[in-house]
């Protein structure tokens, strides 16, 4: 039975050529499952073993860096860690990473992907994520995104982008801080390196970030603007999991979406209508809520849906429910939660908003979804 070499993770200092051939030992021993689909409670023990979820993302248990037992149980949305032995040096690389993607990683590819696809050709590729963390372990949240200069199906790519949704304990992301960096609404620190494999820019979350929905390609354009990959590379997986250090039972991705939009059409800059909003306002003095409704007239379920409009100048959002909308003032996206990530076709959803303003009130005069103009209701 074929078995792929074990992926060499990022985070952490470079792996010794000790810990490297230890791997590579472990994974030739080691027989690889193939993906097949998920049931309820599935539970993977194999050091690289994999099953479907939701027919259309893969759970890897992506045990690489350590030979102690780590077991994940896929769910009919995510998986969680239900067995994570051993540990490893807090200056060194994770024992694993335990994880669900879109995409094709080491041979295996994800049920009806999309990816590779190169960049030039990807619209949007709107993301759900929301995470279950713990306090007894060592470890980060992280979301990987891989690019590389060819469609590749295989092996190690030449650019990994690394969102830290968390970190508990003494670790840090490879390379150095460079700064920070406003990206898809909000501020990151940066850090950038390499671990002789591939190049990693990590951006890393000042707190913990439970759930958040967002565009993938927000990060890709950012490493693109920062020389570390190009229009022309390709989108191959991204990826939702963990890298523990020490213990890690009980972690979870409760939930995970990934979508890629490419060519022309609903979804994309220039496409046809496919969304319709609705947006009612109570106003008083210095004061107003709105009430936003949005209507997916389009054939094709959205999933991670953003919105995308400005407030007329004066107003600024003090507090919102059913949607992250972000920045408080000029041009805003709403975003969905972990919980209505998702709009199906001809189906509806509501969201809403509390601000302040000044001078004479006025409704924002257009609203994008997903890069698509919307008709007002």
């Amino acid at each position: 039975m074929r078995t792929p070499a074990p992926q060499i993770r990022s985070s952490g200092r470079l792996l010794s050529t000790l810990v490297a051939t230890l791997a590579a030992v472990v994974a030739l021993a080691s027989p690889v499952a193939a993906a097949t689909p998920a049931e309820a409670d599935t539970t993977l023990c194999e050091p690289f073993g994999t099953t479907t979820i939701q027919g259309r993302y893969v759970v890897q248990n992506n045990r690489w860096g350590s030979s102690a037992t780590q077991c994940v149980t896929a769910t009919d949305s995510g998986f969680r860690v239900t067995q994570a032995d051993g540990s490893v040096p807090t200056n060194g690389a994770p024992k694993s990473y335990p994880s669900v993607f879109n995409g094709c990683h080491y041979t295996t590819c994800s049920p009806g992907t999309s990816l590779p696809a190169r960049l030039d050709t990807v619209s949007s590729a709107p993301s759900s994520i929301s995470y279950g963390f713990v306090g007894n372990a060592v470890y980060n949240a992280s979301y990987d995104i891989w690019l590389d200069p060819a469609p590749r199906t295989d092996g190690v790519n030449k650019t990994e982008i690394m969102i830290w949704f968390n970190r508990v304990g003494p670790i840090q992301p490879i390379g150095s801080p460079v700064g920070t960096a406003a990206v898809g609404g909000r501020t990151w620190e940066v850090w950038s390196g390499g671990n002789g494999s591939n190049d990693v820019l990590s951006f890393v979350a000042p707190s913990a970030l439970s759930s958040w929905s967002f565009d993938v390609m927000d990060f890709v354009r950012a490493t693109v603007a920062r020389g570390l990959a190009g229009s022309d590379w390709y989108l191959t997986s991204v990826q939702a999991g963990f890298e523990p250090w020490q213990n890690g039972a009980g972690l979870a991705v409760n939930s995970f979406s990934s979508t890629v939009r490419t060519g022309s059409g609903p979804g994309t800059p220039g496409g046809t209508e496919a969304c319709e909003v609705a947006y009612g306002t109570n106003v008083w003095q210095d004061g107003f809520t709105a009430d936003v409704t949005v209507t997916n007239t389009g054939t094709a379920p959205l999933d991670g849906w953003r919105l995308a409009f400005t407030l007329p100048s004066g107003q600024r959002i003090t507090s919102a429910w059913n949607a992250s909308v972000t920045p408080s003032a000029g041009p805003v996206t709403a975003s969905g939660l972990a919980h209505n990530a998702r709009i199906a076709p001809g189906g509806s959803l509501s969201f809403g908003f509390q601000g302040s303003h000044g001078g004479t009130f006025a409704e924002p005069d257009g609203f994008r979804l997903n890069d698509a103009a919307c008709t007002a209701a």
